[in-house]
């Protein structure tokens, strides 16, 4: 059996690229008004909207626990892999990157962790082009790698209606949640080196969409590139953006994904999220 590719539920990956590439996802758990579930498993994004949506709202999230990991790659040892390339969550924003660390530990140096330093489809494309490149037969070393290349060539931004989620969250300081409350600015954000920073600012909903465009673009340069663009109860939104993108970038446009972000940033970012993700194809050998 290859090398198998573990990533976890904030890849936020579209329902047939798991199957496609036999991913195992791993979920994290949130907690809404008290209730606690497994993002993807027991709780939806839709879940999230309306408990964000209350007049009292308590919403938090927790990673796996490192013995959940060690379940999973052990049933994965036990069905055959030769080595597994665990590829997660920026370690700027949760503990899943550790936990898998721990978690490895136990299986000498059978597992290989990689911190995406991104979240959404920024840790989703690193995760399939490992899994792609154990499709091909690459070992640990090369399964790995490949996952290093891609978070190399990808990108993220997203827009939030308010940054009091991510404030709440303790994902930004209160300093940049009152430069997006101020006259009403509506922030623009990225992740270098996997921590949320402020990039941009807006006064719509429109300009900011029109923003990520222009940054997206921007990333792509002359690369051809893949692109995914998560919402959160805002697929109309979505869709505009990713139209306006095809428009741009035409054939140097290649796999295009829409999917709802799930309830871990629902609980930080809020409804009327935008997000979009810019990965750049590796040149054409030969």
């Amino acid at each position: 059996m290859p090398v198998a590719v573990v990533t976890d539920s904030t890849a936020y990956l579209p329902p047939e690229l798991p199957r496609a590439h036999r991913l195992t996802v791993v979920p994290l758990t949130v907690v809404l008004n008290g209730a606690e579930g497994l993002e993807g498993v027991e709780t939806t994004p839709a879940d999230a909207t309306r408990a964000l949506g209350g007049r009292r709202v308590s919403v938090s999230t927790s990673r796996p626990a490192p013995e959940q990991f060690a379940r999973t790659y052990r049933e994965l040892f036990d069905a055959g892999a030769d080595g597994i390339v665990s590829v997660h969550l920026s370690a700027e924003l949760s503990g899943t990157v550790e936990a898998a660390r721990l978690a490895a530990a136990g299986f000498d140096d059978r597992v290989a962790v990689v911190d995406s330093r991104s979240t959404g489809m920024g840790l989703g494309f690193p995760a399939v082009a490992a899994a792609t490149a154990a499709e091909r037969g690459g070992d640990l070393s090369g399964v790995r790698d490949a996952a290093v290349d891609a978070i190399a060539r990808t990108s993220i931004w997203f827009y939030v209606d308010t940054l009091e989620f991510l404030r709440r969250g303790g994902r930004i300081g209160a300093a940049e949640a009152l430069l997006g409350t101020a006259l009403s600015v509506k922030p623009i954000m990225h992740m270098p080196d996997g921590a949320i920073v402020l990039k941009d600012k807006v006064r719509t909903a429109s300009r900011g969409v029109a923003r990520l465009v222009d940054l997206a673009v921007e990333a792509a340069g002359d690369a051809d590139v893949d692109l995914a663009v998560h919402h959160l109860a805002a697929p109309q939104r979505a869709e505009a953006l990713l139209e306006a993108l095809r428009a741009r970038l035409g054939d140097r446009l290649h796999d295009s994904y829409v999917s709802e972000a799930g309830a871990v940033v629902a609980a930080h970012a809020g409804p009327g999220l935008a997000c979009v993700v810019v990965h750049r194809r590796p040149p054409a050998s030969g």
